[in-house]
């Protein structure tokens, strides 16, 4: 069956994945956005042949109009570009890969115009998973998960009651640094922090999943997505990343999705739900795994995991701001300007500066965001 498809973030980790989804499975992709690489995209332009490209990057932008200028795509400028393309009605899905707050209101916009959304942004849901989640409902469109641990517990819910459900529980490879102490980490460098040992992925997550932020992330956005609280979702340390998450129900049964590190396999599970076909991944060897192993995570040292389930049990804005103070502070991480506990430091600094109340607009999401990128720079920045 083809499918039209969006691709929001098609030069990132997961766009160049999906692209290569949507090659197997011969899909038409009808439109591709980026921040600012050109050269990728003009190669993506050039086989996938879309109606629409969109680079955010006015320059970058520019420069793509030029060298495309022999095919019939439209190239783009600017958010505006990207909302245009995520709001196109004439598509099946919404492939929102973008980084970070940035993708929320591209998934709202794509919600409001009838698309189906399959969403690798978890911080969509983080900072405003309760009007993206009420939005869902009201259009009668999909919203199914891209991160391998939200897929592996989507694929485990599938032809089981809800209510069932005696609680989730998600896994976490531990990153690079699991096992150190807080003295361990203060000399860490970015280069050693972008060293995942399981998966590849872009910096900005390779950096949360050795804080654990990652984990605290996807904490938030699964009582979203699947209507849990707090207190039913539980985080495990599975260093082989072979079990990507798990369901146990209230019978005692636990119910667990396997495979080889391969975002693939979500990436296309998400297009084709409820179908499976096959996938660029490579086959699970069950006699390579010698061992499956399952620790507590270690939250003492890595604060930002018990920062963010804080955030949840407050509600509210707070996860907002957690979300926001981070992604500042990885910012200016990767740009050598903080050191690595810093990173810690501002989550838990951001969490416990603010008095926020709840949320009705995406108006009032972006505002908490951008106090909290502000307050993470007059730490670090004076």
């Amino acid at each position: 069956m083809n499918k039209t498809v969006s691709i929001l973030g098609s030069t990132g980790s997961i766009g160049t994945q999906s692209l290569a989804v949507c090659r197997k499975m011969g899909y038409t992709v009808v439109a591709l956005t980026a921040h600012s690489n050109w050269k990728l995209m003009e190669q993506q332009i050039r086989e996938f042949s879309p109606k629409f490209a969109a680079l955010t990057d006015s320059q970058a932008a520019w420069e793509l109009k030029q060298r495309v200028k022999d095919t019939d795509t439209t190239v783009l400028e600017g958010m505006e570009g990207v909302l245009k393309i995520s709001s196109y009605p004439h598509q099946d899905t919404v492939i929102n890969a973008l980084m970070g707050v940035a993708g929320l209101l591209p998934t709202v916009k794509a919600i409001e115009a009838g698309n189906n959304v399959a969403l690798a942004n978890k911080e969509t849901l983080v900072a405003g998973g309760k009007l993206v989640t009420e939005l869902v409902k009201k259009k009668g469109v999909l919203l199914t998960p891209i991160d391998s641990e939200h897929s592996a517990i989507f694929q485990c819910l599938q032809g089981n009651d809800i209510n069932s459900v005696k609680r989730l529980i998600i896994t976490a490879s531990g990153g690079p640094f699991y096992g150190r102490s807080r003295e361990e980490l203060a000399g860490i460098k970015k280069e050693q922090a972008l060293k995942h040992p399981n998966w590849s992925m872009g910096a900005k997550i390779t950096i949360d999943s050795s804080t654990l932020m990652n984990k605290g992330l996807e904490f938030i956005e699964a009582m979203w997505l699947f209507s849990m609280p707090p207190e039913k979702i539980d985080i495990v340390v599975h260093q082989q990343s072979i079990i990507h998450s798990m369901v146990e129900y209230r019978d005692g049964s636990v119910m667990a999705q396997m495979g080889v590190p391969d975002m693939t396999i979500p990436i296309q599970y998400a297009l084709t739900w409820p179908h499976r076909y096959e996938s660029p991944a490579k086959q699970l060897d069950l006699l390579s795994c010698t061992e499956l192993t399952f620790r507590k995570p270690d939250m003492e040292t890595f604060t930002c995991l018990a920062d963010c389930i804080e955030a949840a049990k407050r509600g509210g804005l707070y996860p907002c701001i957690v979300n926001g103070a981070n992604e500042e502070a990885v910012s200016l991480f990767l740009q050598d300007k903080i050191g690595y506990l810093d990173l810690f430091t501002a989550v838990h600094k951001a969490l416990n500066h603010f008095d926020l109340g709840d949320y009705s607009t995406v108006e009032e999401v972006l505002e908490a965001d951008r106090k909290a990128r502000e307050f993470v720079r007059e730490i670090f920045c004076k």
